[in-house]
């Protein structure tokens, strides 16, 4: 199934996507997204809305990030081999993984702008695919990782290549303009997904394939991340965990191919669906 957070003219809620339109399941029982995971009835609000018809249609919605407050916001650097490579600096693949940290205001939902900030024109996107954990874990073993995913979303985690260079140690900076980047439209439940190590992601910008490549090639896999980040954080429901980038970044190109207003920008991982924003200069300016 796919989970979803939005608002109409009635205000903020929650459902599911099918092909008719919108469960509205926030109309039907209250409560969120985040709120299900928490309370662990993911699965029970699954059989509840099994069979129910469509409330409101697709596009009466404005979507929204599909979990409105995560409490972390967690992104792993360079995990594909490809992208390892790209760097051209001869180094061995990672013995762990990098991190960083997003706030959730830099995300824009799907269907709507992302924003190009004043103080860079060296707006980037990395599509990726996203983990949504669906109950609390602390040294979670790698073998049963898996089972603390409630579902996968799609990030486009937008990056400000020159502010990730202010500083030595970190990338924070370029990482958390506000509406920098990408999140959504859904939360596809994890029975949806049978082999996660076969997922594509395929980034288009202007309907131009830019990346594109498989889970197949990820240095760290979901289980491990799951449990290497579990050692030192205690997941909790509604966390989120990005896990990483394909080649083909647009600083990659030479020269560079940073976005610009009025580009469109789509991320797309199979058996999850299409996250898409355009691009507009940051209209609070």
């Amino acid at each position: 199934m796919r989970f979803l957070s939005f608002s109409t003219e009635n205000g903020d809620s929650w459902g599911v996507a099918t092909n008719d339109g919108v469960i509205d399941l926030g109309a039907r029982f209250g409560g969120s997204l985040q709120e299900t995971l928490a309370e662990h009835q993911l699965s029970a609000m699954m059989d509840r809305a099994a069979g129910l018809e469509a409330d409101v249609a697709l596009d009466a919605i404005r979507f929204k990030t599909p979990i409105a407050h995560p409490e972390k916001v967690v992104c792993i650097g360079v995990n594909y081999a490809n992208r390892n490579a790209e760097y051209h600096d001869k180094s061995e693949e990672p013995k762990w993984p990098s991190l960083f940290m997003r706030t959730i205001d830099s995300f824009a939902p799907h269907n709507e702008a992302i924003w190009r900030p004043p103080e860079s024109h060296q707006l980037d996107y990395e599509g990726e695919i996203a983990l949504v954990i669906g109950k609390e874990g602390h040294r979670v073993p790698q073998e049963v990782a898996l089972d603390y995913i409630a579902g996968y979303t799609i990030m486009n985690e937008g990056t400000l290549r020159d502010w990730v260079r202010h500083a030595k140690f970190n990338v924070t900076q370029g990482k958390n303009f506000v509406r920098s980047g990408g999140l959504g439209p859904w939360m596809v439940a994890a029975d949806a997904i049978s082999d996660v190590n076969s997922m594509m992601v395929t980034t288009r910008v202007n309907e131009e394939q830019r990346q594109h490549d498989t889970t197949a090639n990820l240095m760290f896999s979901f289980a491990y991340l799951i449990s290497y980040l579990s050692t030192f954080f205690i997941l909790r429901p509604g966390d989120i965990i990005s896990t990483g980038t394909p080649p083909g970044a647009g600083a990659r190109f030479d020269p560079p191919r940073y976005l610009c207003p009025g580009d469109q920008i789509e991320v797309e991982v199979t058996g999850v669906g299409t996250l898409t924003n355009s691009v507009i200069d940051d209209p609070t300016v």
